[in-house]
């Protein structure tokens, strides 16, 4: 059983997150919310993602997997507005999501999960951790993406900085522990990332909310942010790219 009432931009952040990265997800259904892990075809980054049953109006549901096609439940909440009331039904006779918004109904076929895998979130112990604001990153990944196709993120004792080196361009943005929500890191660390899957990771998040990035050297990075009112939680591994000597 399956049944909830939801705002359309709580939907719709649970879709920002994940069709960057994955087409078909397994929505992981409990009495208590609702959760997701997924890599992405390339096997560069993965996600993983928690909403509460708080963030929903209404909630009622047993242990079930959903295999839901992103594009197209992108499809249909794009007929929505953000503040529409989105209710979801699981029909079981037919495996179909029942979605309705006002007077529009959509019976959405799911994906067999049993071909799904179930990633393992690996135990990184990543040594530099820095919580900023999400507008300050933004700009300097938008100014970057003009530049290069990745960035270089440093974290040392005393600054946060992000370089984009291109063929005649460059982008720096530094930012002193001061003007950091929080900075921690017993040395230097310093990894490179595409800037595509990077910038894909950091748009949900609205300007002043706050973005977790844990970072080693040449390791994967660890992105962490809230969503759905705090709600949620969402967390990405973003591989890193190893420079050629």
């Amino acid at each position: 059983m399956f049944n909830a009432k939801v705002k359309s931009e709580v939907l719709k952040g649970i879709i920002d997150v994940t069709s960057p990265l994955v087409n078909e997800v397994k929505f992981n259904i409990t009495p208590k919310g609702i959760s997701l892990r997924a890599v992405d075809p390339a096997h560069v980054a993965m996600v993983d993602l928690q909403i509460n049953d708080k963030a929903f109006e209404e909630y009622k549901a047993t242990d079930m997997e959903l295999g839901i096609d992103m594009d197209k439940l992108g499809g249909i909440m794009r007929l929505s507005s953000a503040d529409d009331m989105v209710f979801l039904e699981y029909e079981e006779d037919s495996n179909r999501l029942i979605i309705k918004i006002g007077n529009l109904v959509r019976r959405m076929g799911l994906i067999d999960t049993a071909g799904m895998p179930d990633p393992k979130m690996p135990n990184l112990n990543l040594p530099a951790k820095v919580v900023l604001k999400a507008s300050e990153l933004n700009q300097g990944v938008r100014a970057s993406e003009a530049v290069s196709d990745h960035l270089a993120l440093t974290v040392n004792k005393d600054n946060f900085e992000l370089y984009a080196e291109g063929d005649t361009d460059t982008v720096n943005l530094k930012l002193p522990k001061d003007l950091v929500i929080d900075l921690n890191t017993a040395s230097k660390c310093k990894s490179l990332f595409s800037i595509d899957y990077f910038s894909n990771m950091i748009k949900p998040v609205r300007g002043e909310d706050p973005i977790t990035i844990m970072l080693g050297n040449d390791n994967p990075i660890k992105v962490e942010f809230d969503i759905a009112d705090k709600k949620g939680h969402v967390v990405y591994l973003l591989a890193p790219r190893i420079e050629s000597e």
